[in-house]
């Protein structure tokens, strides 16, 4: 197996690292193109890739079809980029005017309006920390200020007392939702849903939608560290690689073949800081109010990105034994964890399938 990796989405034979995904192309001595900028490739009556990004929810947002058709690839990708900046405004907590930020306006106060899809988003954040025990829970917006990993990251370690003071405010079983009066409502003054660990999984199974309603169906959609890609590229399943978590950038470890799949990777390198010593990351155990410390990244596979976004980040705080006990019995999805120890743990049903590269980098 031969794995190209680079920096740049310009030709066919290069491969991009972001939030985890390293895009590998088999055969990477054969079918070439020039690099340009994400776009500039001309029309041509064979198929070949078509690509752009611009920012969205936080992340580069990154879009590919495999096409001949470049005017209906680039009409598509329009689609999904007016999705993506319409759903950020409904769940963005960075929008005032966002029905989050409504809703966290009003925490112990009253329920407020808020849009369907919301309301779905916020079912399936309940469910996934009924799976997780509540190691997913969308209330650490709580303590969302406390640590910075955002824009706003300033490498500080906050305050364990005012931490700890929080706490009592993070607990998914005090968001209601009232389908019937279409409401959503925090039961405590002080609470702060924050969909970040979801809203991107959601977003891309509606712009997988888009894909396919409007006729295009071998394409790649990346947003941060969660991507799917439909059909195949060049007659070939789409090959992935998981990024080494304590490796160069677009370096893998490991390697798997995917059509018609999502493919999301939560991990300690993309947002830290090492101070003391210690990394401080941004996927935080809700029970300390602190950085996760037993994993060092978890990548799921699934047929749906809104499930395998969310559950990445419970199965990373859970940790190796139990985390993957999860994945083991959850219906549709398969994972790879990289523990603190660097140990490689595969669930049953995605063993036959990967390709071990090289072993994970081991370092603190």
């Amino acid at each position: 197996m031969t794995v190209c990796l680079g920096r740049t989405f310009g030709a066919v034979v290069v491969a991009a690292s972001v939030g985890g995904v390293a895009l590998a192309w088999p055969g990477c001595g054969g079918s070439t193109r020039a690099e340009g900028a994400p776009g500039s490739i001309p029309n041509e009556t064979a198929a070949h890739l078509v690509q752009r990004e611009r920012l969205s929810m936080g992340s580069i947002l990154r879009l590919t079809a495999w096409t001949a058709d470049d005017a209906a690839a680039n009409s598509v990708f329009d689609a999904v980029f007016d999705e993506f900046n319409r759903l950020e405004g409904l769940m963005s907590t960075w929008r005032e005017t966002s029905d989050i930020e409504r809703l966290n306006r009003a925490a112990g106060d009253h329920p407020v309006q808020v849009d369907r899809e919301v309301r779905e988003v916020l079912r399936i954040a309940h469910q996934v920390s009924e799976w997780t025990d509540g190691r997913f829970d969308i209330t650490f917006g709580a303590i969302a200020d406390l640590w910075k990993f955002d824009h706003d990251q300033d490498n500080t370690v906050p305050d364990p007392a005012e931490v700890r003071k929080r706490l009592p405010l993070i607990d998914y079983r005090a968001v209601v939702v009232d389908e019937q009066a279409g409401t959503a409502f925090l039961k405590r003054k002080g609470m702060r849903a924050h969909l970040g660990g979801i809203g991107k999984g959601y977003a891309i199974d509606r712009a997988v939608e888009i894909f396919h309603r409007r006729g295009l169906q071998d394409f790649m959609i990346q947003a941060g560290g969660d991507l799917y890609v439909g059909g195949q590229r060049g007659g070939r399943p789409w090959r992935l690689g998981i990024q080494d978590p304590r490796g160069p950038a677009n370096q893998s470890f490991a390697t798997v073949d995917l059509s018609n799949s999502t493919f999301s990777t939560s991990g300690d390198y993309e947002r830290f800081f090492f101070k003391n010593g210690r990394r401080y990351h941004h996927i935080l155990d809700l029970r300390r109010g602190e950085p996760a410390m037993l994993c060092r990244s978890v990548t799921l596979i699934s047929d749906r990105a809104v499930i395998a976004d969310a559950l990445a980040k419970g199965v990373f705080i859970l940790g190796p034994v139990e985390g993957l006990a999860l994945i083991e019995r959850t219906p549709g999805v398969q994972g790879v964890i990289v523990s603190a120890k660097n140990e490689v743990l595969v669930s049953a049903g995605l063993k036959d399938r990967l390709t071990m590269v090289a072993p994970p980098t081991d370092a603190p």
